[in-house]
C-alpha cells in the first residue's frame, strides 16, 4: 500500500501591515488606561484642592463673620479731658464695625467711677487717674486688670495773648488773679495741689469745678484769668486760650487707665473698642492730640 503524505496548513500569519495596526491598537488601548488613571488621580487631587480650598474660604468667612457678629451700642464712660479724641475713636470703630454705636459719657472721674459703682449701665471706664479707677476694681466692678493707655501733664491756660503776663505757677498766687482749679478729688485738681505743694505755694481759687473742662471754660468765657488743666484741653482748645508750660508739672503727670466692666452689656463690641484705644492706631490719635505715651 503507499502512504500519502498529508499536509497540514501552515498558521497563518499577518501580513505586515495587520501587524502594524495591531501594534497601534494596542498602545492606543495602553495610552486609554494610563489617562484614564491619571484623570482618576488629577480628579482625587482637584477635590482635595478643592476641599482645601472651602476649609480656608470657612475660615476665611468664619474670621469675617467675627467682625460682622459686633453689633449694639458700646457704652463708654470716660474722664473730660478725652472727650476729643475718645469722640474721634468712636466715629472710627463705628465706620470698621456698621452696626454698632459708640455712646460716651464725659465727666469728673471721681463722678464716672461713683456712678459705675452705683450699678450704671456701662460697657468701658476710661479713668484720669488709677485712683478714680481703684473705686471701681475695689468694688469688683471692672473685669480683668485695667491697662494704663496714656498719660498727660499740665499747662496753665491763660486768655489769648496773655494779657496777665503769667510765666511760672507761682504767678498764679499774685494778689487780684482770678484762677479756676479743678475740685481737688478730680484727677486734674489733685494733680494740680501735687503741683503746688511740691512748689510749696498756696493759692485759693475763685472756683473750684468738676471736671477739666469746666475749668477750661472759665478762662474761654473770660470769668478768671487763668486755670489748670491739661496740655491735651489746651490743645482743643485752640485759639481761645494759651497754654504756659510749668517744670512743676513734670512731677504730677496722671496715668490714664482703662477697663472692660463686669457687668458690660456689650463686652464683645467694648472689648473691640479698648482694643482700638491701645492698638497704634489709637496711641497715634492720642498722641496727636496732646497725649503722653504709657
Amino acid at each position: 500500500m503507499t502512504t500519502r503524505s498529508v499536509s497540514r496548513p501552515r498558521p497563518s500569519r499577518p501580513r505586515p501591515g495587520a501587524r502594524r495596526t495591531i501594534r497601534l491598537v494596542g498602545g492606543l488601548a495602553l495610552a486609554a488606561v494610563a489617562l484614564t488613571a491619571c484623570s482618576s488621580g488629577d480628579s482625587g487631587d482637584s477635590g482635595d484642592s478643592a476641599t482645601a480650598s472651602g476649609s480656608a474660604t470657612a475660615s476665611g468667612s468664619g474670621s469675617g463673620s467675627s467682625a460682622e457678629k459686633l453689633s449694639g451700642t458700646v457704652t463708654v464712660f470716660a474722664a473730660a479731658s478725652l472727650k476729643e479724641s475718645f469722640t474721634s475713636l468712636g466715629k472710627t470703630f463705628e465706620k470698621e464695625h456698621p452696626g454698632t454705636k459708640v455712646s460716651f459719657n464725659f465727666g469728673g472721674s471721681d463722678s464716672l467711677a461713683a456712678s459705675i459703682t452705683s450699678g450704671a449701665p456701662a460697657d468701658v471706664f476710661a479713668a484720669a487717674s488709677p485712683k478714680t479707677m481703684k473705686t471701681v476694681t475695689d468694688a469688683k466692678a471692672a473685669k480683668g486688670a485695667p491697662a494704663t493707655f496714656v498719660r498727660n501733664q499740665l499747662e496753665i491756660a491763660t486768655l489769648p495773648g496773655n494779657p496777665k503776663k503769667i510765666a511760672t505757677l507761682k504767678d498764679l498766687t499774685r494778689s487780684g488773679l482770678k484762677v479756676a482749679l479743678c475740685a481737688k478729688e478730680v484727677p486734674c485738681g489733685s494733680a494740680a495741689q501735687t503741683a503746688l505743694d511740691g512748689a510749696g505755694l498756696k493759692l485759693t481759687p475763685v472756683s473750684y469745678e468738676q471736671d477739666v473742662k469746666g475749668a477750661l471754660t472759665k478762662v474761654e468765657l473770660k470769668e478768671v484769668d487763668a486755670s489748670v488743666v491739661y496740655r491735651t484741653d489746651v490743645k482743643a482748645a485752640g485759639g481761645k486760650v494759651e497754654g504756659v508750660e510749668f517744670p512743676e508739672s513734670k512731677k504730677a503727670i496722671n496715668d490714664y487707665p482703662i477697663a472692660l466692666l463686669k457687668n458690660a452689656p456689650n463686652a464683645e463690641a467694648a472689648t473691640a473698642f479698648i482694643d482700638l484705644v491701645t492698638s497704634a492706631r489709637g496711641q497715634k490719635a492720642l498722641g496727636q492730640a496732646g497725649f503722653l505715651k504709657p
